[in-house]
């Protein structure tokens, strides 16, 4: 594995939601958005991971939100981009574009709905991973993508791909995460993609968490990472269950359908505009997010739902 700076893909980096005014992305608002992450702690951020609704973008708009975010950042955090696409032409585009337009790595979903053989995988991820000189993580979501990675995967990627550097892993399974780490070791950088897995990946090794909850609270959530990476457990557990349920709530729906109604109620969004066939909230699901949102401390208490 390639070397890296010490506390790089480390962290939080919170997977961006993209906002949408009429129908177009809203690139002023998302810069907007990446600074609202510098300000409150965030280690880094992604480029349109699950939650910043990538099936629903074309490349030319995906490759723009990587330079809006760059152009944002100003190298104060990592801005690593997330550039698998439906097709392998699509991905090789993505990733070749990806350290032009402002990225510091890039993070391959695995190729959804072909449902290759493991043989496929590594020879997709190394040809991937040779278009390109930025470091390369995995994106493991066998929910979303309906293909498994294997740790032998994994590492027969790593020997042919010294680029490849982590993986992003949003899948409930901890012995793949030790698994893992005694094969490829400690540098190598896993992120937590289940929210509520956060504290429980990173006390066995993850490195940091790609958690969408970051879109709304990035301060605690930043603050989770620095209290497990420091061994203060007891305060790294504390705030686990104190944001478990706001965790829990981004899944009511469909990811991102309840965080771009939240981000909306608390004014970090203009609207909860999505792309078909992403919808809306529903009025009974606005109300279920409010009461969330109370007790979180993050909306008064008995205020009604957003007509």
């Amino acid at each position: 594995m390639i070397a890296l700076e010490p506390g790089f893909l480390c962290g939080s980096y919170p997977p961006l939601v993209t906002p949408f005014r009429d129908g177009a992305v809203d690139y002023e608002t998302y810069a907007s958005l990446v600074e609202r992450q510098i300000a409150e702690g965030s280690h880094g951020i992604v480029v349109t991971g699950t939650t910043g609704e990538p099936s629903t973008l074309t490349n030319a708009e995906r490759i723009r939100l990587v330079e809006v975010a760059a152009r944002a950042a100003k190298r104060r955090i990592p801005v690593v981009a997330a550039t698998g696409g439906q097709s392998h032409a699509d991905s090789i585009e993505l990733t070749e574009a990806a350290k032009a337009a402002g990225a510091a790595a890039v993070l391959i979903v695995t190729p959804y709905f072909i449902r290759p053989p493991q043989r496929g995988l590594i020879e997709y991820y190394v040809d991937l991973g040779r278009r390109t000189e930025l470091p390369v993580m995995i994106y493991h979501i066998p929910g979303r993508a309906a293909v498994n990675v294997t740790v032998d995967t994994v590492a027969a990627i790593a020997e042919r791909l010294p680029r490849l550097v982590g993986l992003k892993h949003a899948f409930n399974d901890l012995n793949f995460v030790s698994e893992l780490l005694m094969r490829l070791g400690f540098e190598f950088r896993i992120h937590v993609g289940l929210e509520d897995l956060s504290f429980p990946m990173m006390a066995v090794g993850a490195s940091g968490m790609m958690n969408a909850a970051g879109n709304i609270v990035p301060r605690k959530v930043a603050q989770l990472y620095e209290l497990t990476a420091a061994g203060k457990m007891a305060e790294a557990r504390a705030l686990h269950f104190q944001l478990y349920e706001l965790f829990a709530a981004i899944f009511y729906d469909t990811n991102p359908i309840p965080m771009k109604y939240m981000m909306k109620r608390l004014g970090l969004l203009p609207n909860e505009e999505h792309r078909l066939p992403m919808v809306p909230a529903t009025p009974e699901l606005a109300k279920r997010l409010d009461a969330v949102l109370a007790r979180a401390g993050l909306l008064p208490e008995g205020r009604a739902a957003a007509e």
